[in-house]
């Protein structure tokens, strides 16, 4: 499929064990037959090194997998009793009354400084925020107002959870985490997700602590292998614009408000409860621009997506766990991908309509930055994937390079420099591999880098099953192949760009899975796809060389989002991409229950030993010297160039900075007294006052979704 590409150059150059057989394509792009002439080649290049787990580094082991289910480390954080009955025994009065103080101090004051100041300071800090704001805004749809809850505030495993329906469920989670949600303090950040990951109202150390994520793929942004029941439906249906046409048309069965039905029931509050419950400790949420607007000739469902978008957000906030908001579909389409919006169509810096459309995506990460540093949201969203996988053999290193580094000037002067001021800033290496994107971000505050290394779309028809029994064996040497990969190209990221992510990965070891490439795809895997997309008969083999596999991956990446939580079920009713789904892995036994328990197995498989020595130069994590990037003014904005017309940016079409800027809104909560709860209006910074892009009156410009070979009308 055009859906799911991965990084070209995610071999880690490590000699140390060699490749198997007929593996030298491995890793390439998928790519449908449209695309063959434009996408890129297997890059074999690596990068240097820099994060964390590289290939099993024995530190982390230690200190993560230490710390038990039973340690004191991972009891929940109990709200205080408020019982006032005291026995008083004059016997005892003495001492009881010097043990009754240390108790309370012991018990109250971390609780105080761990939850309720930070959060008091958060309420101060909201508003104030709430009284900022700027002129010439619109308001995307309003979320939903939410009830808070009235019971419980926090609680544990094996608490209950009541959710906005007034439906119950019970929490689990035997890793030490938390819920919190508190009917008056909607925006506490005191919950935690497990013992070893602080709570939202601390700061995540990216060098000691690991990234263990998933994705939340297609619930905003719909493919059709993740929720394919809507493409079923639809015959003909290819992407999100032609099934956003074939939705409208059928009014009968609701129009384009069918997508809101999926927005309100794909994910649910219980699925971030059991993200928590499995030890995870962060989501990876793709997101659409037409979550804020569409233009018209847009079919999109514009800003409906919103409401159920925030609503994720405060989950999130919920069960303590952290997002990198992955903005996953933007004007033009940076890939030509199904969800980049509209499968063919590659109109983001390239073609005539290439600076426009590129005009327009700034303006949304604008939108974007300033309602997640709002102090909030910005606990909850500490990390920003500005642009997914965009094609850089297409639009060009130093265009691409110029608009990553204008992008960072704009959010930097929207939330200041430095640790705790604004998200991170996430760019994908756009299948060149994580050393690509060394070297023209130095000295840039808080650029991190991000690979998507898969191994389903290698181009072999024939590869090695994955099925070789149980036991030491198992996975037929798939794990030793990760290991051999991944770990040292991380590692070496981490040195010399950042903190770096595998935003997507996934368990599958071949190319099935219906819809993976696409609708009118096929799979190139030759023993035939019938056993690999039901999951129902899979032997006790298949299951253990898939964990095999899959701990492998975890522990040489040792910071990853897995693509994805969830793959709906077809018309025939059961989920026909198994490969694809944590939830389902995790419930059948090929995921692991516990993410700490991975590491060491590139070492138990006699993988490359790689190291790193757990430390970030201060400025690539908001430190000292944290500032714009070094060389940012060899990478000038507009850009020099613009593929596919062979002109600079300056000649070609281009919107006027006129328009009225849209604001996202946050949900308004009703407190435990009825009261209404509102705080932050969607704009961080009130100095930011441009107004936004928009058409120049009296200008036809030619069809920005479909301009790669139009003729260029000047300006």
């Amino acid at each position: 499929m055009a859906d799911r590409p991965l990084s070209s150059s995610s071999f880690a150059l490590a000699t140390t064990t060699p490749l198997p057989a007929n593996d030298g394509a491995s890793l390439q792009e998928p790519q449908p037959q449209y695309l063959e002439s434009r996408t890129p080649s297997s890059i074999t290049g690596q990068a240097p090194p820099e994060s964390a787990l590289g290939g099993s580094t024995a530190a982390f082991a230690q200190k993560e997998v230490a710390a038990s289910h039973g340690s004191e480390e991972g009891e929940p954080v109990k709200p205080a009793s408020t019982k006032s009955g005291k026995k008083r025994v004059l016997l005892f009065a003495l001492v009881g009354l010097v043990a009754l103080i240390v108790v309370v101090l012991a018990v109250m004051l971390p609780v105080y400084f761990k939850v309720i100041k930070p959060n008091q300071n958060s309420a101060e800090s909201s508003t104030a925020s709430s009284d900022s704001g700027s002129t010439g805004h619109h308001t995307s749809a309003a979320p939903t107002p939410t009830a808070s809850p009235t019971s419980s505030t926090t609680g544990g495993d094996g608490s209950t959870v009541t959710l906005e329906d007034g439906t119950t469920f019970t929490y689990a989670n035997s890793f030490g985490g938390y819920w919190v949600a508190d009917p008056d303090n909607p925006y506490d950040d005191g919950a935690r997700p497990n013992s070893w990951t602080p709570p939202l109202n601390e700061s995540f150390n990216y060098a000691t602590t690991r990234i263990y994520g998933v994705n939340l793929g297609g619930h905003f942004v719909l493919e059709p292998f993740i929720s394919p029941a809507p493409f079923q439906k639809y015959p003909g249906t290819l992407d999100e614009w032609s099934l956003s046409i074939a939705m409208a048309a059928d009014t009968a069965s609701g129009g384009l408000d069918q997508l809101e039905e999926h927005y309100r029931t794909f994910i649910t509050e219980q699925d971030i409860a059991e993200i928590a419950g499995a030890g995870l400790n962060w989501v990876r949420l793709p997101v659409p621009f037409w979550a804020i607007e569409t233009w018209p000739g847009e079919p999109f469902l514009e800003k409906t997506s919103w409401r159920y978008i925030v609503r994720v957000l405060q989950w999130c906030r919920k069960y303590g766990i952290r997002v990198n908001l992955d903005l996953h579909a933007v004007p033009g389409s940076a890939n030509a991908y199904n969800h980049g919006g509209k499968v063919g169509e590659h109109n983001f810096l390239n073609g005539v309509m290439g600076y426009a459309n590129a005009q327009r995506t700034l303006n949304y990460i604008r939108i974007f930055t300033e309602f997640i540093s709002q102090p909030e949201w910005k606990n909850v969203v500490p990390m920003f994937s500005i642009l997914n996988e965009p094609l850089v053999t297409t639009i060009g290193q130093d265009t691409l390079r110029s608009f990553y580094l204008e992008a960072h000037r704009m959010m930097r002067e929207i939330s200041g420099f430095g640790e705790g001021n604004g998200p991170y800033m996430v760019v994908h290496d756009s299948f060149q591999g994580l050393a690509g994107l060394a070297g023209f971000t130095d000295g840039a505050d808080r650029i991190g880098g991000d690979v998507h290394p898969y191994f389903a779309f290698n181009g072999d028809a024939n590869p090695a099953t994955i099925d070789s029994g149980v036991g030491p064996g198992a996975g037929n040497g798939w794990a030793l192949r990760a290991c051999t990969r991944f770990g040292t190209m991380m590692n070496d990221s981490r040195v010399a760009l950042g903190v770096s992510v595998a935003g997507e990965w996934s368990n599958a070891w071949n190319d099935c899975g219906l819809y993976l490439r696409g609708i009118d795809g096929a799979a190139t895997y030759a023993p035939g796809c019938e056993e690999w997309n039901d999951s129902t008969n899979w032997s006790d083999g298949v299951k253990a060389g898939l964990l095999s596999f899959t701990s492998a991956q975890m522990d040489a990446l040792g910071d990853y989002f897995f693509w994805t939580w969830k793959i709906g079920a077809s018309e025939r009713g059961i989920v026909e991409a198994p490969l694809w789904s944590y939830q389902l892995g995790l419930k059948n036994g090929w995921m692991p229950t516990d993410p700490r328990t991975v590491v060491g197995t590139c070492a138990s498989v006699g993988g490359p030993s790689t190291t790193w020595d757990g430390t970030f130069q201060p400025y690539m994590t908001g430190g000292a010297g944290a500032g714009l990037a070094t060389g940012a003014g060899g990478y000038p904005w507009p850009p020099t160039t613009i593929n596919g017309v062979g002109a600079a940016a300056i000649e070609l079409p281009a919107y006027t900075a006129t328009g009225t800027i849209a604001t996202l809104p946050a949900p308004t909560f009703t407190g435990s007294s009825g009261q209404s709860i509102s705080s932050g209006n969607g704009w961080f910074n009130p100095d930011d006052t441009a107004l936004a892009p928009t058409p120049v009156a009296g200008c036809t410009y030619p069809d920005a979704w479909n301009a790669e070979d139009a003729a260029n009308p000047g300006r």
